[in-house]
């Protein structure tokens, strides 16, 4: 039988290691590879050939959902599932969009991401019920959607950043730019989202679920506040 080569790429060592022992231990999946950051990831499919790769958002070096668009033109046809610790409302549609073939969060169990990955390395498409929602949702969006819908994704994942409490140096570092292109995204996401200041942010990305946990240095503030 011939085993369907994947390529997993997080950077915890804890991750890989628990999906390499999921996959060696089914008969018709292998653990061909593994990446810590995006660049060993980009490196490596412009490498070599993998039959699916399993994806983190959150990396060193490229990560999020441009590293996913810079993955689909190194090997357009290797399908993607996204294995992320971020909740589904945060990105799910965002990756799809970008070119994954599924998104799974970690919170799931094992049986549960060996059928999306068998699904996804098939060439079929594996989304929870929820996503299935948030798709409909998104492809009949209304005039009135709510702001965030309405960010590109570099705005979209400068906004949860700061909406996390992370500087805008770190954001720059993290993404590789210049703190002022930062600045003109944050302009930007204002705008359109018709803030003023940090704290109207954070209370919309917990109004709206967008947020793995509240920032500490803002749940204070939130809870007397909302």
């Amino acid at each position: 039988m011939t085993k369907v080569q994947v390529l997993v790429a997080d950077d915890h060592g804890v991750i890989r290691n628990g999906l390499k022992k999921i996959l060696d231990d089914t008969p018709d999946l292998e653990f061909a590879g593994e990446a810590c950051d995006g660049w060993i990831l980009l490196e490596k499919v412009r490498d070599r050939h993998w039959d699916m790769l399993i994806l983190d958002l959150s990396m060193p070096g490229r990560n999020g959902l441009e590293l996913i668009k810079l993955v689909k033109e190194a090997q357009p046809q290797m399908p993607i599932l996204i294995f992320s610790m971020h909740q589904e409302e945060q990105y799910a549609v965002r990756a799809l969009r970008a070119g994954a073939s599924g998104y799974l969060t970690k919170e799931f169990d094992g049986d549960l991401l060996l059928s999306a990955i068998r699904k996804v390395a098939s060439g079929g498409v594996y989304v929870s019920s929820k996503v299935a929602e948030l798709l409909a949702s998104d492809i009949s969006r209304p005039q009135n959607a709510p702001p965030h819908t309405l960010l590109s994704n570099r705005e979209f994942e400068v906004f949860s950043r700061l909406a996390r409490g992370i500087s805008l140096t770190a954001i720059a570092q993290e993404f590789s730019l210049s703190i002022k292109t930062v600045s003109t995204h944050k302009s930007h996401l204002f705008d359109k989202m018709g803030m003023t200041n940090q704290a109207d942010l954070v209370r919309y990305a917990l109004n709206h679920e967008l947020l793995d946990e509240e920032p500490d240095n803002l749940r204070m503030q939130h809870s007397s506040t909302i």
